[in-house]
């Protein structure tokens, strides 16, 4: 079976991290005869660089051609880079948020499952790790205040900055209904996060979350405040199942939920549109400190195309392959950087990659 995938590098550790993805998926190819057929897309200071833009047009056009983008970290050093001496709108982050809005990705989905071998990374206590946990956060991508009218002005001398938070009911229906559907596959609970005590905009996100909920009986449904849910997160992050909410809270709550599962060099994500387009990334930065060094932990990446494979392509069983192999490696012992602990093994990034392709 052929399928075509862009794949976007990106800055920093990002080629790294996407040829070792690469690699696994050629694995998936010779194992279980598919045929992937790559694009090379440009994005961020990669493409800042190379045409002036974070992002453009005929990435965008190359990206809805394929059946699914991988990408990389996008982003550098926004003390020292020059990207960052560009105007806002100008900068690589703009791209990413171009490209989400471009390809209507309003889905994002962030899991953060902790590992039995990475117990020890985890800066949890033991009691509050208990049987470990599992988790989905499903994150609105295309609205909100990121995506909010914005201004500066400056009268008498004093500035004034405005970011405007909007949402409307089809954008939160849409969200929502993913949300549930995603918990009917899981264990049909779905931790509904908003700001209902203060926003107008969280307010009718409550309202359009109950109403879609009563499409779906089997799964319990509760309400939760941003500021409940970053403490319990802490305190019992095995009571969540699937966390649906806005952009920004999601943006801050999913970070939180990498690190107690040991590393944010382990967290994968998706963003969906309507269809079964997605674009896959870590969740994690690029990392310009150690670019280059061939230290950065791969797995993010290599789970985040076990995901394009199940929700993108429909390649279940290949999905599957991957994250055992995943799991095989740690379970062996073997451990980047950012995951060592005592009695492991330190591997690099191109070694932690063929270790993942031959346990697959």
């Amino acid at each position: 079976m052929e399928h075509r995938i862009g794949l976007i590098h990106g800055d920093g550790i990002g080629p790294e991290i996407v040829d070792e993805a690469k690699k696994v998926l050629d694995a998936v190819c010779t194992k279980y005869g598919h045929t992937f057929v790559y694009s090379k897309l440009l994005l961020g200071g990669a493409s800042i660089d190379a045409c002036g833009v974070p992002l453009t047009d005929e990435t965008v056009g190359q990206a809805k051609d394929c059946d699914a983008v991988l990408m990389g970290s996008i982003g550098g050093d926004a003390k020292t880079s020059p990207w960052y001496q560009l105007e806002p709108s100008r900068r690589p982050e703009a791209g990413l948020l171009g490209i989400r809005k471009a390809l209507n990705l309003f889905a994002n989905l962030r899991p953060a499952y902790l590992y039995d071998e990475l117990r020890a990374a985890c800066p949890l206590r033991e009691e509050i790790i208990g049987g470990g946990f599992d988790m989905m956060i499903m994150r609105e991508l295309t609205g909100g205040l990121y995506f909010g009218e914005r201004k500066t002005t400056e009268v008498d001398g004093v500035r004034t900055a405005v970011d405007t938070l909007t949402y409307n009911e089809q954008e939160i229906r849409r969200i929502a209904k993913r949300g549930f559907d995603i918990a009917m596959k899981r264990r049909k609970k779905v931790t509904s996060v908003d700001k209902a005590n203060v926003l107008d905009s969280s307010r009718l996100w409550r309202a359009v979350v109950e109403e879609v909920a009563k499409d779906y009986p089997e799964v319990e449904l509760e309400h939760m405040l941003v500021d409940n849910c970053a403490m319990q997160l802490v305190k019992n992050p095995a009571q969540f199942d699937v966390i649906l909410t806005e952009n920004m809270f999601g943006d801050i709550l999913s970070d939180e939920a990498s690190m107690v599962t040991g590393s944010i060099g382990m967290l994968s994500s998706a963003s969906l549109n309507e269809t079964k387009f997605g674009l896959y990334e870590p969740s994690h930065g690029s990392a310009p400190d150690i670019a280059g060094q061939n230290i950065a932990n791969p797995i993010a990446t290599i789970l985040s195309a076990a995901m394009m494979l199940r929700y993108s392509l429909d390649l279940d069983t290949e999905a599957d392959a991957v994250e055992s192999a995943v799991k095989k490696a740690l379970a062996a012992g073997y451990r980047t950087v950012d995951i060592m602990s005592d009695g492991c093994r330190q591997v690099s990034t191109s070694e932690m990659g063929d270790l993942i392709v031959s346990y697959l």
